[in-house]
């Protein structure tokens, strides 16, 4: 039961952090491109690099681990908004938007996930 309420508070504080987020980024950045959840979709690769590379070092006990991946991290991941909304601008028929938006979310989102590795093992 402990883990579960873990991996919920987590979920929590994740999914606020991304609604809010999102929002911010969206408002300073006028334009119909899902910028918001560009940038919470890369910014949570680099968190779970983080995290990843804090894990494999042996930082986190179980319970932080669940806590923040399963939690906090799942909780923040937005790939379900991603997918809709490139549903959205492809509907829209705005196909330059959808394949900058798909391939910007994945090869800047590996990028990320491997900056935030790295940091780890540097420090």
């Amino acid at each position: 039961m402990k883990l579960l309420l873990l991996i919920g508070a987590g979920s929590f504080i994740g999914g606020v952090f991304r609604y809010l987020l999102s929002l911010l980024v969206q408002a300073k950045i006028l334009s119909t491109f899902p910028f918001g959840t560009l940038t919470v979709n890369i910014f949570d690769c680099f968190l779970i690099g983080l995290v990843f590379g804090l894990t494999d070092r042996g930082d986190f006990s179980q319970e932080w681990r669940l806590f923040l991946v399963t939690g906090l991290i799942g909780g923040f991941t937005t790939f379900s908004a991603f997918s809709i909304e490139t549903v959205a601008l492809l509907g829209d028929g705005q196909y330059w938007h959808a394949s900058a938006y798909i391939l910007s979310s994945v090869f800047i989102g590996l990028i990320a996930t491997l900056i935030g590795i790295a940091i780890v093992k540097f420090l």
